[in-house]
Formats: structure tokens, sequence, C-alpha cells
């Protein structure tokens, strides 16, 4: 990610929450490892957004996501009751992984921002292998 002014990628996703005081520290600040929860909560909905219900998935293919990278940088806090968005952009699909671009804001102000590499396992031995095609097609 850029260090110059924030702009949003082109999203494909958006997911709205509310910040609550489990989130935040003592200051009533937003804990910096909750942007993971709040990135990931945001890339299962976009999945099922798209017609990808993982639980399903894994039941009928075997397959399950796992996120195997992150690098996040932090802008600006967020606080205690605050209405957040957190964004899903699709950097790059791979046979078995995905490269996502994802952000935090609360209204025009970036709060943080990752890039997140997620990738396709066999549930029962976490061994890598093709993201299914019924996947692949949805993600377009």
């Amino acid at each position: 990610m850029s260090p110059d002014a924030p702009t949003a990628p082109a999203v494909v996703f958006r997911h709205a929450l509310r910040v609550y005081w489990e989130d935040t520290d003592a200051a009533g600040v937003v804990f910096y490892a909750n942007y993971l929860k709040y990135f990931e909560r945001a890339r299962t909905e976009w999945l099922r957004a798209l017609g990808v219900e993982q639980h399903a998935l894994r039941e009928r293919t075997g397959a399950v996501f796992v996120v195997t990278s992150t690098q996040v940088s932090y802008r600006s806090p967020a606080r205690l009751d605050d209405w957040i968005e957190a964004t899903v952009a699709l950097g790059s699909a791979g046979r078995a992984s995905l490269a996502l671009s994802q952000q935090a804001w609360r209204g025009s102000t970036l709060l943080a921002e990752g890039d997140i590499r997620i990738g396709c396992v066999d549930a029962a031995t976490f061994k890598p292998r093709r993201i299914p095609a019924e996947v692949m097609e949805r993600i377009g």
C-alpha cells in the first residue's frame, strides 16, 4: 500500500460493523489485532454474497480457506461505538490462493489497510489444493 493519501481500491465488497466494548483497549481504542477479525468477517461475508457458504463448501468439496500471510498498516484509530466498513478487493487469484486488499474505513477516514493472502487447503490434511471451480467462477 502506498504511504500517499489514502484511496479506496476498486471495492468488490463492503461490510459494515459497529465497534463494541470488547474490541477496545482501556483507552476505548480498537486493539490492533481486531482489524484482522474485521477483515475476516468481511471476507466471509464477501464469499457469502457470492453464494459461497464456507461450511457447505467444506462438506461438499473438502476445501477450506486459511490465511497464509498478512501485512497490515494502521492509519487512524477507531473507537468505541464507531460505525466502520471493512472492504474486500480481489488482487489476484492463483490456482490455490487469493491475494486480497482490505481496508477499514470510518466514513472517509482510512483506519487500517492490509494485503491478505488466503490459501485453499484440504480440510482433512491441510495440504494445499486447487480452489474449487465453483468458487473461481463466482469470484470472476
